[in-house]
């Protein structure tokens, strides 16, 4: 088999800011893998992440290794490394998939024994800003059909009441789930959840810090309002620390290292009584595809990081309108942008 891959930018149309950092934009290095006939690719994407500690040099540095062990080998001895890191595992998982989806006419979720849903509802994210511009956004995501908002939160209690407030009343119909990036202690969450009660808000995702088990455990006896853990959560063997302190569990293909894995998580946490999310990193709809072909396994989908884009440089998903709609095309079912368009 033959690996290349190629880097390129992913600029944001607007700076996308949490609890924890600011992002304009990111790396995102797409794989390709090939064989002996050329018309034959599978593809993946994995992007850079600082918070996952994956730079540029990084995956460029894991992908050299893996081409120098699979190069000349047919398809079915070639293996992912296990030193990979999570989310380049991902990209070569799902690279091998694709090939092999391709190569008997399938889409990825065919070849993964599951239904590609014709229509998928997906949550839309708005990161921190302030109480008017969070308002516009809000308003705006509503009016074109989003009916789950996503929305990011820091630990001031004072103001992560007042931008709760704010999109909830520019986008009555929504519904919301409140997303801290673990900056909230059990006490701070309290206190904003009794000030905004009666909002539509109808899960927090990993409010307070992975260590803090203490506080989890304080938080949800003392609320209603469901806990998604996702910092939290990485494998299977991460379910069993979740016992009394989450509701559901956000999956993203980057942590738990591909299309396989994710779905083996997705149902076991099922099988013990969780809900599923399924979540992604801000990438382009190349990145975002594999999970959307695991959606009939979830209650939320959070897939909108494509749509965070300045320019998404692959087509095939859709979202603007609140609804993904994959093509049913072989494999991921996305296309160039370019390709789309001829």
């Amino acid at each position: 088999m033959r690996l290349t891959w190629r880097a390129t930018t992913l600029e944001l149309a607007r700076p996308f800011r949490i609890s924890r950092s600011v992002m304009t934009g990111r790396t995102a290095v797409e794989i390709a893998l090939g064989g002996a006939d050329a018309e034959l690719v599978g593809r993946g994407e994995v992007v850079s992440s600082a918070h996952a500690e994956l730079g540029p040099e990084r995956i460029v540095a894991e992908l050299r290794r893996v081409r120098a062990s699979w190069e000349g080998l047919s398809l079915d001895r070639v293996r992912v490394p296990g030193g990979a890191h999570p989310a380049v595992a991902s990209a070569l998982r799902t690279a091998v998939s694709e090939y092999e989806a391709r190569g008997s006419g399938r889409t990825l979720a065919a070849q993964l024994g599951l239904p590609l849903l014709s229509e998928i509802p997906i949550a839309r994210t708005i990161g921190i800003d302030s109480p008017p511009e969070m308002t516009h956004q809000a308003a705006a995501l509503a009016a074109s059909g989003f009916g789950l908002l996503k929305v990011k939160s820091d630990a001031d209690v004072g103001a992560s009441v007042r931008r709760l407030a704010a999109v909830a009343e520019a986008a009555p119909g929504a519904e919301l789930i409140v997303d801290p990036n673990e900056a909230w202690t059990a006490g701070t969450a309290l206190r904003i959840l009794e000030e905004v009660r009666g909002l539509p808000i109808v899960a927090m995702e990993q409010p307070l810090a992975v260590a803090d088990r203490g506080g989890q455990r304080e938080l949800r006896s003392r609320t209603d309002v469901p806990v998604i853990a996702d910092e939290s959560i990485s494998t299977v063997a991460d379910l069993d620390g979740l016992d009394g302190l989450a509701d559901a569990v956000n999956i993203k293909l980057t942590k738990c290292g591909g299309v396989h894995q994710a779905r083996v998580l997705a149902e076991e946490a099922r099988r013990r009584g969780l809900d599923v999310m399924l979540g992604c990193l801000v990438s382009s709809s190349l990145g975002i595809a594999p999970a959307v072909h695991l959606a009939a396994l979830a209650r939320w989908c959070d897939l909108d990081g494509h749509l965070l884009l300045a320019r998404d440089p692959w087509h095939g998903l859709g979202g603007e309108d609140g609804r993904l709609r994959p093509t049913g095309e072989p494999g991921l079912g996305v296309r160039r942008s370019e390709e789309a368009r001829s």
